[in-house]
């Protein structure tokens, strides 16, 4: 990884959003479900949703960043865990900030295999180095993405842990 960095407006998150949902919508595909990987992907696939006129989505809890290029051995599912019964006929489109290494995506992929008709990814930046070449991209890039909503310090950290 460089040291240079993207950095990424509120601005561009709807530029990205607005893009990515029109490629979407040019591929002529057509998803039952948006499915929001958290914490990232969860404004990516708000914003999806309102574009595309999905009003179904889900949300999948993916953990495996800890911090500036720092990440645990593997991406973790952690719970709520989605409940994917009689989705058999069901087009999915999963959506994320990055694929980064791709890992994240490649748990969800496995996840999802079976039990979806199909499934396609759409995200703001995805990087060389990504196992999971994505179907929408708004922007491709090699450097560490500042995203408006975690490049500050978190407030009340202190709520975060038990009393």
């Amino acid at each position: 990884m460089s040291d240079d960095r993207e950095i990424m407006s509120w601005q561009d998150l709807g530029a990205g959003s607005r893009s990515l949902a029109e490629q979407v919508v040019a591929s002529g595909y057509r998803p039952d479900i948006i499915l929001a990987i958290a914490r990232g992907g969860l404004l990516v696939a708000g914003a999806l949703s309102y574009a595309l006129g999905v009003k179904n989505t889900f949300t999948m809890n993916v953990e495996f960043y800890t911090g500036v290029d720092q990440r645990l051995d593997m991406p973790m599912i952690l719970p709520p865990i989605p409940d994917l019964v009689d989705f058999a006929d069901t087009r999915v489109l999963v959506a994320d900030d990055v694929a980064d290494t791709g890992l994240t995506l490649v748990h969800v992929r496995d996840f999802l295999a079976g039990r979806v008709a199909e499934v396609r990814y759409a995200v703001l930046y995805e990087k060389p180095r990504s196992e999971v070449t994505c179907d929408y991209v708004w922007k491709r890039t090699d450097s560490w993405i500042d995203f408006p909503w975690s490049a500050e310090a978190t407030i009340g950290k202190g709520l975060l842990q038990s009393t």
